[in-house]
């Protein structure tokens, strides 16, 4: 068995997530109630209010902290991945995963992060949408014939048959209404609050680099694929101008998960609320074998089958 850890990312985070394994786990109840933010993080996962729980300011650093939680769990019953990713700020419980930084670190990292991304269009209709079954090319196309309504790119290559784009209100309206035209079966509109992963977050990437600057990285235990790249480091890459890269250009997901094959990973533990990427998966690369982690009941399980009991 090859084993990879992938984290879910902003849009399966939902009231109540975490608190089975809160009220069970001591390792992820050290990470909630060590957390030092400027809102209680407990109260937020466990009682919501939804419509708070969804600003991303507030999502990243909840769903950092379930992703730590579960990974202390999931290391202290011996299991350890050969590789990691994860879908946009999950790229950063894939680094904590790896040793890059911890669990705190981690979660104040991406707190600033969502706060520099909700800052970086205050004032600018924006919006997303997932385009299905539409290819590559053709969507590009879309966005291309929508460039006079403003800016719309293609933000995530999540599976095959489902692509998102982003940007200015306008402009993704009109790349769907092009996209449709040109063959896509559905254009679902996505209640995010910025047009995340498209060159409109670039204030997002310079607050990055600077915050970078005063954060220590460490090396990696394991390799980890980044979103910008679809694949590990190379040489000349480092750990902060990918981040800061990741936060302004598309995330190849698909393109990682077919590479975490060609590298032989042939199990993938899905870390996070829902079960989107085990989706993503399963219609990339058939034959891995998925276990989808959220409650208790499902840490369990996955526990005994990784370990053979």
């Amino acid at each position: 068995m090859k084993l990879a850890f992938l984290y879910a990312g902003q849009g399966s985070q939902h009231v109540g997530m975490g608190q089975d394994l809160y009220e069970q786990y001591p390792q992820f109840r050290e990470i909630f109630d060590n957390a030092q933010l400027d809102f209680d993080l407990k109260k937020l996962c466990f009682e919501g209010p939804e419509e708070t729980l969804s600003q991303t300011q507030y999502t990243q650093p909840c769903m950092v902290a379930f992703a730590a939680g579960v990974t202390a769990i999931l290391r202290d019953a011996g299991i350890r991945p050969e590789l990691a990713a994860g879908l946009s700020l999950g790229e950063y419980s894939a680094l904590h995963a790896a040793g890059v930084f911890d669990a705190q670190t981690a979660i104040s990292l991406v707190a600033f992060r969502g706060k520099a991304m909700a800052e970086a269009v205050t004032g600018r209709p924006c919006g997303m949408a997932a385009v299905l079954q539409l290819d590559r090319d053709k969507l590009q196309a879309a966005c291309d014939g929508a460039s006079d309504a403003g800016v719309v790119e293609i933000a995530n290559y999540n599976c095959p048959g489902q692509l998102v784009i982003a940007g200015d209100a306008a402009a993704v309206d009109k790349a769907s209404a092009l996209a449709k035209e040109a063959g896509a079966r559905r254009v679902v509109p996505l209640k995010v609050s910025g047009p995340f992963h498209t060159s409109l977050m670039s204030p997002a990437g310079d607050a990055l680099r600077e915050k970078f600057k005063s954060v220590s990285f460490g090396k990696m235990d394991f390799p980890v694929l980044f979103n910008c790249k679809g694949d590990v480091m190379a040489e000349g890459d480092t750990i902060p101008a990918l981040l800061e890269r990741q936060v302004q250009s598309s995330v190849y997901l698909e393109d990682t998960i077919r590479r975490m094959a060609e590298l032989g990973v042939d199990t993938i533990v899905e870390i996070g609320p829902g079960k989107a990427l085990t989706g993503f998966v399963r219609k990339t690369v058939k034959d891995i074998k998925t276990y989808p982690v959220e409650t208790a009941g499902e840490l369990e399980a996955a526990i005994a089958a990784l370990k053979g009991v």
